[in-house]
C-alpha cells in the first residue's frame, strides 16, 4: 500500500497526493459501515489498481485535528485574513473566526491585506486592538508585495486554513505566494461591497516545502453553537485568560459581576474595548442558543 494525503474530494471520489503522483480513489465500504467519512487532509493508505491506475482508500490514519466548518483534518494553523479596505475590516467576524480556531486548538495568525489602500495610522489601530493577544499580525499587499515573504515563512511545514470573508484577497495572496497556482480571483461588488465567491470547493493546495493551504469558500456568518456554556467563551479570548482566576467569582462572565478583574483591566487599557464588546455580543448569542 502507498501512503498519501487527501487533497480534494468531489462526488464520492478522493484525490490522494503521494510522493510520486495524485491518484483518484474511492473509499472502501467499511468506512460507511463505521460511519467514517474521509476528509480533506486525512493521511491515508491506498491500494492502486493496475488495470486503470485508480485506487481505493484502505486505511485512514489517526487525525491530529478535525474541523467541522470547513470539514477538514490535520490542520495545524489558521491564518485569518481580513482586508483593511474594500471591503472594510469586520472585527466582529474576525473575532468570530478567532473563537472558532481557538476552540480547535489551532495556532492563529491575523493577516491584514490591502494595506496599500490605507494610511499607516489606520492600519496601526489593528495593533492597538490585538496587541495584547499572542497572535502574529501580518500586514500584506498583493500590489506592493509587502508582507508576502513573512506570510510564506509562517506557512512552511504546516497545513493552514485560510479563513476570511469573500473579497479580502485570499486567492490573490495565494497566487503571490505560489504564482504557478493561477487561482481565479474576483472583484468586490460595488453595489454590496462584498466579495464575489471565487473558491467553490474545499481543496488542499500544495505550495511546496511540505506545506499545504486550504483555500475555503467565503463565509458571511458562522454559528457559535459548538460552545457548550457561557463560561466557556472567555477561554477563547486569550488576553482574558491572564485575569480569569483573579475575579471574585470562579465562574465570572465578566459582564455585571462585582470585583471582576477583566473589567478592571479593560478600564486600564489592557483589554481592547472592541474585543470586549464582541465578547459580550457572543455571550448574548450563546445564552440565546442555550435557551432553546
Amino acid at each position: 500500500m502507498i501512503e498519501g494525503i487527501i487533497i480534494k474530494g468531489i462526488g464520492g471520489f478522493y484525490y490522494v497526493k503521494t510522493q510520486d503522483d495524485v491518484y483518484e480513489c474511492r473509499a472502501r465500504g467499511v468506512f460507511r459501515e463505521q460511519n467514517i467519512t474521509p476528509l480533506i487532509g486525512d493521511n491515508v493508505l491506498i491500494r492502486i489498481s493496475e488495470e486503470d491506475n485508480t485506487g481505493y482508500i484502505e486505511k485512514i490514519m489517526e487525525r491530529k485535528s478535525q474541523l467541522i466548518r470547513p470539514p477538514v483534518a490535520n490542520v495545524t494553523q489558521a491564518i485569518i485574513i481580513m482586508s483593511i479596505k474594500n471591503p472594510d475590516i469586520n472585527y466582529w467576524l474576525l473575532d468570530r473566526f478567532i473563537v472558532m480556531a481557538e476552540h480547535q486548538n489551532l495556532s492563529i495568525g491575523i493577516c491584514i491585506n490591502k494595506v496599500d489602500l490605507c494610511l499607516k495610522k489606520e492600519i496601526d489601530v489593528i495593533d492597538t486592538i490585538y496587541g495584547n493577544t499572542k497572535y502574529p499580525i501580518i500586514k500584506t499587499s498583493t500590489k506592493t508585495g509587502k508582507g508576502i515573504e513573512e506570510l510564506k515563512e509562517i506557512l512552511k511545514n504546516n497545513i493552514t486554513v485560510f479563513a476570511g470573508p469573500s473579497g479580502v484577497g485570499k486567492s490573490s495572496l495565494l497566487n503571490k505566494i505560489h504564482p504557478k497556482l493561477n487561482l481565479k480571483t474576483g472583484n468586490v461588488s460595488k453595489k454590496t461591497t462584498r466579495g464575489k465567491h471565487t473558491t467553490r470547493h474545499v481543496e488542499l493546495i500544495d505550495i511546496g516545502s511540505k506545506s499545504y493551504v486550504l483555500d475555503t469558500p467565503g463565509f458571511s456568518s458562522l454559528k457559535l453553537d459548538f460552545i457548550k456554556s457561557e463560561e466557556e467563551l472567555s477561554k477563547y479570548f486569550v488576553e482574558m485568560l491572564n485575569y480569569n482566576d483573579k475575579c471574585k467569582f470562579i465562574n465570572c462572565l465578566h459582564r455585571k459581576e462585582p470585583n471582576c478583574e477583566v473589567k478592571r483591566q479593560l478600564k486600564n487599557g489592557n483589554i481592547s474595548k472592541m474585543r470586549y464588546e464582541n465578547y459580550l455580543r457572543f455571550l448574548e448569542e450563546i445564552k440565546n442558543i442555550r435557551r432553546f
